[in-house]
């Protein structure tokens, strides 16, 4: 039989476990799925995420991908994998892809939320869903902040050093090689710092404060540090007019703290 290559679609709580990746003595997302799919087909395969959610970060609908020689209907590859994963990980679904498609390589967008709870106590069955700020904040001011990175700009200033940048890299050139060679196919990689930012905005329900974000790719935290450096513009610390200096700036230390994993969910992935 032909390989196949299978995409998954998964939800998980990100609480539990050291993100995506898989680490050695660590349990992560990416490394309980292949100890699942091959106690399945009896095959080694590390399924390829669309993106490396940190420690703590949480998903709605992260896309993976494997290649298998597994005859297994995927109908029933989704009902073991969720009878054999932890709760806190479920495959949503389970889908034949066409020859070539790859979770990250073929991504067009992504959507990411953030949850800041406003309220004076969370809720416990929020506490690790939410990040929580009761203090003063002019939201007024972080809306504005956040439509100033709307548009394609160098995010170098909102982007952490990636541990992993060397590695990455180093599988970029091994994937362009093949392309160029003709072996595989796989969708344009976004190189250097640059990214087009789509929406930009903050929504209230309630005692919860929502920030919305889709681009065409995201840089390691930068999320994360958009959100701190927004509540910076809420608590009156930054100016919204001076976002667009901070981007120019292209230096780390112009923006604002990292905000915590806790409030962060990758909701949807766009190809």
């Amino acid at each position: 039989m032909p390989s196949r290559t299978l995409k998954l679609t998964l939800a998980y709580d990100g609480s539990p476990f050291h993100g995506w990746q898989v680490q050695p003595g660590r349990a992560t997302i990416q490394g309980l799925l292949a100890e699942v799919l091959e106690s399945l087909t009896g095959e080694r395969v590390l399924p390829q995420g669309s993106g490396r959610t940190d420690a703590g970060v949480h998903a709605l609908a992260q896309v993976a991908t494997f290649q298998t020689m597994s005859a297994i209907p995927a109908a029933n590859i989704k009902t073991v994998l969720n009878d054999r994963l932890p709760a806190a990980i479920r495959v949503l679904a389970v889908e034949e892809a066409p020859e070539g498609f790859h979770a990250r390589h073929s991504a067009r967008g992504k959507r990411y939320h953030y949850r800041i709870w406003r309220g004076e106590v969370v809720p416990p069955f929020l506490a690790r869903y939410v990040t929580h700020h009761p203090y003063p904040l002019d939201e007024s001011a972080m809306q504005q902040a956040a439509a100033f990175v709307t548009g394609e700009h160098d995010f170098t200033s909102f982007a952490a050093v990636d541990p992993d940048r060397a590695q990455r890299l180093a599988e970029l050139e091994a994937e362009a090689a093949q392309d160029s060679a003709g072996e595989i196919s796989i969708a344009p990689t976004l190189r250097g710092n640059t990214r087009t930012i789509h929406e930009s905005r903050f929504e209230r329900h309630g005692d919860e404060l929502l920030y919305i974000v889709r681009g065409n790719g995201f840089l390691h935290h930068m999320v994360r540090n958009l959100v701190g450096t927004f509540l910076l513009a809420g608590k009156g610390s930054v100016a919204p007019a001076q976002i667009p200096q901070i981007l120019a700036a292209r230096d780390r230390r112009m923006a604002g703290p990292t905000a915590p994993p806790e409030g962060l969910y990758l909701v949807e992935v766009e190809y």
